[in-house]
């Protein structure tokens, strides 16, 4: 089912690293390192993979501010920070709210005011290498194993979640975590993308690698991690998503593709689409048309 805020507009191509001198010379090391060592080209080109963009030092001074308790839970060999109102009701049930690569939970606060109209307690959640939490790389399954990994914790102190709502890779992440028994009732997917594997091949054309650096890189970060990365595709997690689901893509997403949005509207059984227009990757998080549409989802049983 899909219902469309605006109207149609073709997406375009991603932009995620953009271009500036320092990605010029990052592709000339990079190119360099590959043709010189190649162990040593992909080593780098990993590192990079798993560089948060723009630095977690930069999204410093967008914290959520004195209305918010910063809680910091290590995890893994780095930590999340777990946001949650100064003042608060205990029973209420809570709104687990995720950001995506390169984000922070400043980002969230719209979403946060609208989930607490409805009597919602809205947490935000930080992941590894981002913001105030600790770490300097992360990776999509470390996504999916902190979302997790946080959304248990909240249910075992008796909380009831209500609903999980993540933002580009963080509601990737959120899809998987999902597919494999996520305590909470209803999933948002915002501007989600479809297919990790097609963005190494994107940052492969970005920073000038080769099929042969690249697939070396995939293979090394999937060995790492214990997963493949085919396996975090629509197609492989729609299926087993139980929970009711909303997907709300712009159709002039320059990060993710609307066709992504689609994918997972078209693979969980049930999901609802709503397409905007004219908002691109990030504004969609403080529209109020979506906010609506965001929180009215949730209030329903």
């Amino acid at each position: 089912m899909e219902s469309t805020l605006g109207t149609a507009a073709n997406a375009a191509a991603s932009n995620y690293y953009g271009a500036s001198p320092w990605m010029r010379a990052l592709r000339l090391a990079l190119g360099a390192a590959q043709r010189a060592w190649p162990a040593l080209g992909v080593r780098a080109a990993c590192r990079l993979f798993g560089t948060p963009l723009p630095l977690k030092w930069q999204n410093r001074r967008h914290s959520p501010g004195s209305a918010w308790r910063r809680e910091a839970w290590s995890f893994e060999n780095a930590s999340v920070s777990v946001y949650t109102p100064a003042v608060m009701t205990a029973d209420t049930p809570r709104v687990l709210l995720v950001h995506g690569w390169g984000g922070h939970a400043g980002q969230l606060l719209a979403l946060a005011q609208a989930v607490a109209a409805e009597g919602f307690t809205p947490v935000l959640l930080e992941l590894p290498a981002h913001g105030r939490s600790a770490g300097t790389a992360s990776n999509l399954p470390q996504f999916a194993r902190a979302i997790d990994y946080v959304a248990a914790r909240l249910v075992q102190h008796g909380a009831i979640l209500r609903a999980v709502v993540a933002h580009s890779l963080g509601a990737n992440a959120l899809a998987y975590a999902a597919s494999r028994g996520l305590p909470a009732q209803n999933l948002v997917l915002l501007a989600p993308p479809a297919s990790p594997h097609a963005f190494t091949r994107y940052f492969a054309d970005v920073f000038g690698l080769s099929e042969r650096t690249r697939a070396a890189m995939q293979r090394r970060v999937e060995a790492r991690e214990g997963f493949l990365m085919p396996l975090m595709e629509p197609d492989a997690v729609g299926p087993r998503i139980r929970q009711a689901t909303l997907v709300v893509h712009d159709r002039d997403d320059r990060v993710n593709r609307f066709a992504d949005g689609v994918a997972y509207r078209d693979a969980i059984a049930g999901a609802r689409l709503i397409a905007t227009e004219g908002l691109g990757h990030r504004r969609i998080l403080k529209e109020p048309s979506v906010l609506q549409e965001v929180a009215a989802f949730i209030v329903r049983p």
